[in-house]
């Protein structure tokens, strides 16, 4: 019997491999749980050639978050100077947010995508890993200050700190709940089983806008919360609670 022989890969399918093994090691459970030894296993090649072709681990996880988000972020950008030249002075927060979330929606409908790319946006964007974190916030400056400012310009109303809070909060909710899986059945869920793009960023967009647009605390919200706080410590609530209301 001949001996069995398989194809040897070059090393563009050996680099292809690794990658994506480690970015679906990555998406089910983060970069802290990612192992080597998984790596090689499941792209099927040894140490050497993971350490040939990148180096280490961090920037192997470098190189994984490069090829998905790079594309991504110069649709968003592409998309934003496109609204801005179109409507100028007019561009409102939902074009802003638009550019933010419809190049994602995009390439998560690609059907060679299999509802993989937004859980991986999802845990990119939650990941806790310093070498993620560092990596994403550096590497995308460019991209996060255009967006930062194009929100400034049509939430004018909003101190820069506060527009800075709103955006985490809001960005991290969905993050998180994309990070979770399942993604294709909460998008379905979501949008009543509608999965055509106007539908799935108006909802979106609706969310994310009441978030932003929400008015600020005034005196009388943060009297009444005072009170809630000091009721539920086992305090009386003060005569003020009578008549300011939070909203």
């Amino acid at each position: 019997m001949p001996p069995i022989t398989t194809a040897r890969l070059s090393p563009q399918d050996t680099k292809s491999r690794i990658l994506d093994a480690a970015e679906a090691l990555f998406v089910s459970g983060g970069f802290e749980s990612l192992s080597m030894r998984q790596i090689t296993s499941a792209a099927g090649v040894n140490l050497a050639a993971v350490n040939y072709h990148f180096g280490s681990k961090d920037a192997l996880i470098q190189a994984v978050l490069s090829r998905q988000l790079d594309p991504l972020n110069e649709r968003r950008e592409a998309m934003l100077d496109h609204f801005e030249k179109e409507v100028g002075s007019l561009l409102t927060c939902e074009h802003v947010l638009a550019a933010m979330f419809l190049p994602a929606v995009r390439m998560f409908n690609d059907p060679q995508d299999s509802g993989r790319y937004l859980q991986f946006l999802g845990r990119a964007y939650t990941d806790p890993s310093p070498v993620v974190r560092d990596f994403i916030n550096t590497h995308y400056l460019q991209t996060l200050g255009r967006f930062f400012t194009a929100f400034q310009r049509t939430l004018p109303e909003l101190p820069r700190a506060e527009l800075g809070f709103r955006l985490h909060f809001a960005m991290g909710a969905l993050s998180g709940i994309l990070a979770g899986g399942n993604t294709q059945r909460l998008i379905r869920d979501f949008t009543q089983g509608h999965t055509d793009e106007t539908l799935l960023l108006s909802r979106l967009a609706a969310l994310m806008v009441a978030a932003l647009k929400a008015p600020l605390p005034g005196p009388g919200d943060l009297t009444a919360f005072g009170d809630i706080v000091r009721l539920s410590d086992g305090s009386p609530a003060s005569l003020s609670s009578q008549t300011a209301q939070p909203h």
